[in-house]
């Protein structure tokens, strides 16, 4: 479904990504883990439009990605779920959802995602009418995720969606992740927290200063002496 081929990047005169290739398949979960600084939210916003390649392919379902304008990509299929979450804090829990369809004219789909957004998270449809900002930090992960659904995805971008929440709710955002999965979506995962990236991923990509140090079966990987020294603690 999605193919980086030998990407490389440049922030100013720093080297971010260093020739990064990357094979996603359909329904898969991936996940991209590394410490601070290993270009794994680089590739995400280089997948996304955001930040553009010095050289090297992207592909998306047979089509080349690279050099597309951000909000074209959204409307191939692509949803990013970004660090931070980057709502709208004062506008309604409601309206931070359809911003997610702003792509969209077909308004009986949209009212089908939105309910499927309420099913994955029913504080969401409780807290509807609240400002964003009245919301939990978790709470706010969800609606990031819900936004994202609204877009009509076939590729969810998740960018450390465990940061800065409680652990029951970060339990609750891994199985919703599994969830997407299972229904058939494909995901790429970027998580400084190892264990859950390598517990939720079929594959895994080990990030270190720009380059691919390690790939392979994330079960295997988990079992890997270097990544469990390194990036479990263990």
């Amino acid at each position: 479904m999605l193919n980086l081929k030998n990407i490389v990047v440049h922030y100013g005169g720093v080297e971010a990504l260093k020739g990064i290739s990357i094979d996603v398949e359909k329904g898969s979960i991936i996940a991209l883990i590394g410490a601070n600084g290993a270009g794994k939210s680089t590739c995400l916003r280089a997948i996304s439009g955001l930040v553009p390649l010095t050289s090297g392919e992207i592909w998306f379902s047979g089509r080349r990605i690279d050099g597309m304008a951000p909000e074209r990509i959204v409307k191939l299929g692509i949803a990013h779920v970004p660090e931070g979450k980057r709502l709208f804090l004062k506008m309604s829990v409601f309206d931070n959802l359809l911003t997610g369809a702003f792509l969209r004219n077909d308004r009986a789909e949209v009212e089908r995602d939105l309910q499927k957004a309420f099913e994955y998270f029913p504080i969401l449809g409780e807290r509807r009418r609240q400002q964003a900002s009245t919301l939990s930090g978790g709470e706010q992960q969800m609606l990031a995720f819900g936004r994202a659904l609204l877009s009509n995805p076939h590729l969810f971008l998740f960018d450390e969606p465990s940061l800065g929440i409680a652990p029951i709710i970060v339990r609750v955002i891994s199985e919703r992740i599994r969830r997407l999965a299972d229904e058939g979506y494909t995901i790429i995962l970027v998580e400084q927290n190892a264990t859950i990236a390598l517990e939720l991923a079929i594959k895994a990509y080990v990030l270190e200063t720009g380059r691919i140090a390690l790939q392979g079966d994330a079960k295997e990987l988990k079992n890997n002496a270097y990544v469990k020294k390194v990036y479990l603690g263990i």
